[in-house]
């Protein structure tokens, strides 16, 4: 033992003046000071970063792939090489700053994640979703092992069963972050492939971190003794702390805030705090540091406080710290460490077999499930996501010895080939176009009517409910044409992209609901429940859409085609004010309405809700309707037609079609014209308009021969010659109607509405449209303007297999007007 007065063996020099420099004018070198030197390294990794993001951006590459390349580009792959670059930008003693700051960013960016997590999710998960993440994780991980016995002999002593979790943790794992970022830039995040991808990657990732725990505890512990248990039990130990110890110290932090109120700056400060204490915690139990922050994150429940978190930190930590962690990935990637054509050889096959044996056991499982092939190969593709998770265990494995440079440098670029090739795989394998080619874009008019109305309803919030279900009621099912609806919340998407997880088909499960946002959802699930419950030959099922507004249409469009549906029912922009005013309610709202309408697969109806709760009541709890039908022509005009047509044959409703006709003092219609028409000597070309006017005339013609004996159809034909005696005649309308249905005369140019859009608020209703939800209109009535398939019209009618050879002879066989008491006694249809 040493005498006491004996000095230290440890020398520790510390230069307490090296963190700021003096300036430049004092004749110090910026570069030989901790910060400013620190400040250059993140300029060079940001700047490098976006430089290559917009390069890969036309390829529609994931950002982790230029996060990693810029830190290859800075490192000694390449610029690098130059000794001088390397010992004025990155010398060695600014490595630790470097890797501290990376790493504290990569602690709050897990977090983030954590918190973006839904357990509940998880919870429900299919049996399917769990069977793909277990079957693209045992291949990939038996060819770790295969290739963890060529590679070992040439790294350092380690034991080889260290060294094999840890290569098939890199190569089986999916990275849940970066697939939801690749699915939206695809497209695919709301389609049946998008949904299974995202809840195997779920089940995927948190196999990896159990995984990654074991493997730190096995690497810093050379043999499996007391030490490992340890480090295992005392992991669990901090899970149960945080489930049932913070779990409810954070939700009675939510309770104390005021619903609407912002979460308070001190509340928000301690949980910030946490972040770090958990790290601390996890780190000295033996286990990483971002264990701790990504558990942590798990705990707190989904609401205003995560959004909070969220907004708070994720353009600081993602957008300037997180690349910082990538970069030194890159940094310690040295590709000339790769050398020898055996060893390219090697990585080669490491690549081909491992991406081939993810494709491989997820189509195997897929195919089971009956997901056909190609969706079962490009689901196979998206599950070989490399990103965040499979550099955390690289940097883990080359810091505690157990990968050497060159294993190192071949599992890095094995993950950016990997994710590299999942964008163009999947543009080629996945053609929704296969899937809906018999679709040929369905209406109320090409519906039979002997076969289910499927109708699309968007929801925004419940104010919207009451008139869409006392509409859809009185849509008159029947047993043998049901009304089949699809009830789609519309949620607008705060934070990360990886909190894109669309959760559809939610039905209420009695727990209380966790946000506003699933508060809402449950009341709009239970009232149309409850209108399927009473209302007979309905189904109803519910889906809930989380998205940016600027995609939602996407959403919209995407479940319209899945689900087949014929009409789709939008909110107007404006609600109701209590004076009788029209006030704008979200101005994205009106921007997804003129989306829909441009891209919609089938009709589409927008709803001016003005209460559509009539007085008059018949048998139960049903609501007779005074509908009004202003018809000038075109397509949008006979699938309005045809709409109100259906609705009439409910019992106590009364339809009034109003048919306005051009005067004969017109200019744009001769009296000659048909003369000229029905002389066989001269040669005529039908124009579209008057084909249109043609098929107005033999829909029109029907329409009265059928509507003979129905006391409750009244047809009118008002003459008028411009736009003002249109407007005129309307305004003068019976105000006893409580609906207005209305097309919206698209690509429709009459002299009736000659002048009326030169005034127009919103163009996406129409010339009539608009009239009828302008806050000046003298009759409050809610208003349903609808436009016909765009595309029917170039489609061949007897292709659609719900199609009959006459569409026009579809609306007019509808079923006729039950009883009252026949109507009531209905059964209701189970979805």
């Amino acid at each position: 033992m040493p005498p006491l007065n004996a000095s230290e063996d440890t020398i520790i020099c510390y230069a307490p003046l090296m963190i700021t420099t003096q300036g430049i004018w004092q004749g110090d070198n910026p570069l030989k000071y901790s910060l400013p030197l620190f400040l250059l390294q993140l300029i060079l990794v940001v700047v490098t970063t976006r430089i290559l993001v917009f390069l890969l951006k036309p390829f529609r590459q994931p950002r982790v792939i230029s996060e990693i390349l810029g830190g290859v580009i800075l490192g000694p792959s390449v610029l690098g090489r130059s000794t001088v670059f390397t010992n004025a930008v990155f010398p060695l003693n600014s490595v630790t700053v470097l890797e501290t700051m990376a790493n504290i960013g990569l602690l709050y960016f897990l977090f983030l994640v954590g918190v973006e997590m839904d357990i509940a999710v998880i919870r429900h998960t299919g049996r399917k979703a769990i069977f793909i993440a277990f079957a693209g994780m045992i291949l990939p991980f038996l060819i770790g092992i295969s290739f963890s016995y060529l590679l070992h002999e040439r790294t350092q002593p380690v034991k080889q069963g260290t060294f094999i979790l840890f290569l098939g943790v890199a190569l089986s794992v999916t990275a849940f972050p970066v697939l939801a970022r690749v699915l939206a830039e695809l497209k695919l995040l709301n389609t049946d492939i998008g949904r299974i991808a995202m809840s195997s990657a779920l089940v995927n990732d948190m196999c990896a971190w159990v995984l990654l725990a074991v493997a730190i505890a096995l690497a810093e512990n050379e043999n499996i003794n007391l030490a490992t248990l340890w480090v295992v039990l005392s992991s669990a130990g901090f899970i149960m702390f945080c489930v049932y110890v913070v779990r409810p110290m954070v939700s009675w932090i939510i309770q104390k805030t005021p619903e609407g109120e912002p979460v308070s700056d001190f509340y928000i400060a301690v949980i910030l705090t946490g972040v770090m204490i958990s790290g601390f915690i996890t780190d000295a139990l033996g286990t990483h540091s971002v264990f701790g922050a990504f558990i942590f994150g798990l705990v707190i429940p989904n609401g205003p406080l995560g959004v909070t978190l969220i907004e708070r930190l994720e353009d600081f930590v993602s957008g300037l710290l997180l690349p910082l962690f990538f970069a030194i990935s890159g940094l310690k990637t040295e590709i000339g460490a790769i050398d020898g054509v055996d060893t390219w050889g090697i990585l080669a096959l490491v690549i081909v077999l491992a991406c081939a044996g993810k494709v491989a056991g997820t189509l195997l499982v897929a195919l089971l499930y009956q997901i056909p092939f190609y969706d079962g190969v490009t689901l196979g593709f998206l599950m070989n996501t490399k990103g965040l998770v499979e550099m955390i265990v690289l940097n883990v494995g080359k810091d505690q010895k157990v990968l050497d440079d060159k294993s190192f440098a071949i599992m890095v670029v094995v993950a950016l080939v990997m994710t590299a090739i999942i964008t163009p795989a999947v543009t080629v394998l996945h053609k929704p176009s296969r899937r809906f080619a018999p679709y040929k874009g369905r209406t109320i008019l090409k519906t039979k009517p002997d076969s289910e109305l499927r109708t699309l309803v968007c929801i925004h919030t419940p104010r919207n409910v009451p008139t869409i279900i006392n509409l859809l009621e009185a849509t008159n099912p029947t047993s043998k044409s049901p009304l089949c609806v699809y009830v789609l919340h519309l949620v607008e998407l705060t934070g990360r992209a990886s909190a894109m997880l669309i959760v559809h088909n939610s039905r209420r499960t009695g727990r209380p609901a966790a946000n506003r946002t699933q508060a809402q959802s449950d009341h709009i699930i239970n009232a149309f429940e409850t209108f399927e419950q009473h209302a007979g030959n309905v189904s109803v099922q519910p889906l809930t859409a989380i998205s940016p507004y600027s995609t939602m249409h996407e959403d919209i469009c995407s479940v319209a085609e899945d689900k087949r549906v014929a009409f789709i029912i939008l909110p107007f922009h404006k609600q109701q004010t209590v004076d009788g005013g029209m006030e704008a309610t979200n101005p994205a709202y009106r921007v997804i309405n003129q989306n829909v309408l441009a891209n919609s697969p089938c009709s589409v109806g927008i709803l001016v809700d003005r209460g559509l709760s009539a007085a008059t009541k018949i048998a139960g709890n049903q609501i007779a309707h005074h509908i009004a039908v202003v018809f000038i022509g075109g397509p949008d005009d006979r699938e309005a037609l045809a709409f109100a047509w259906r609705m009439s044959a409910y019992p106590g409703n009364t339809l009034t079609v109003m048919r306005f006709v051009v005067g004969t003092e017109n200019p744009e219609q001769p009296s000659s014209s048909n003369r000229v028409q029905n002389d066989p000597r001269v040669l005529t070309v039908v124009t579209d308009s008057e084909r249109d006017k043609q098929e107005d005339d033999e829909f029109i013609n029907q329409f009265k021969t059928r509507i003979a004996n129905e006391d409750s159809i009244i047809y009118t034909e008002r003459v008028v010659n411009n736009g003002e005696e249109t407007v005129a005649a309307i305004r003068s309308v019976d105000p006893v109607h409580d609906l207005f249905i209305v097309g919206r005369g698209q690509g429709v140019a009459s002299s009736l509405t000659a002048g009326m859009t030169d005034w127009s608020e919103c163009p996406e209703l129409g010339a009539i449209g608009d009239l009828l939800a302008s806050s000046d209109f003298a009759t409050t009535v809610s208003v349903l303007v609808i436009q016909h398939y765009v595309g029917s019209d170039l489609d061949d009618f007897s292709t659609s297999p719900d199609t009959p050879t006459n569409h026009q002879q579809t609306f007019m066989n509808r079923s006729p007007k039950p009883s009252s008491s026949s109507s009531s006694s209905s059964s209701p249809r189970g979805s």
